[in-house]
């Protein structure tokens, strides 16, 4: 954040800010585009909050799949999604949380430890 010449905070706009945008928008879009059913490449994002320094974006495409992206903040990841053209929930709604697939490493990585996973699994 910047100040204004009132003393309150405005948004920085700086070219770090504008190349992250820009590289998150193009690894969303791409990962929307492979993974298209029947050439719908839409898929879905959800921002959520990290850390101080981070966000995550989770995405998840027309077939299941899903995939991440982090940003510095918030509105970092928001403007990448709107640039990438993909529709922002402000939480998993149930459709799209039904549509995620997962396969072994997921449910090793998840549950495996609490669920007593074979050693190696």
């Amino acid at each position: 954040m910047t100040e204004t010449a009132e003393g309150a905070a405005a948004p920085a706009t700086d070219a770090k800010t504008e190349r992250q945008v820009r590289r998150l928008a193009r690894n969303i879009s791409r990962f929307a585009g492979r993974h298209a059913v029947d050439g719908n490449a839409q898929a879905d994002a959800v921002v959520e909050y990290v850390g101080r320094d981070s966000t995550r974006i989770v995405l998840v495409g027309a077939d299941g799949e899903w995939g991440d992206q982090v940003a510095r903040n918030p509105q970092i990841a928001q403007r990448a999604v709107e640039a990438a053209g993909l529709t922002l929930h402000d939480e998993f709604p149930n459709d799209v949380a039904l549509r995620v697939k997962t396969g072994p490493y997921e449910w090793n990585r998840m549950a495996g430890l609490q669920l007593g996973s074979p050693a190696g699994a």
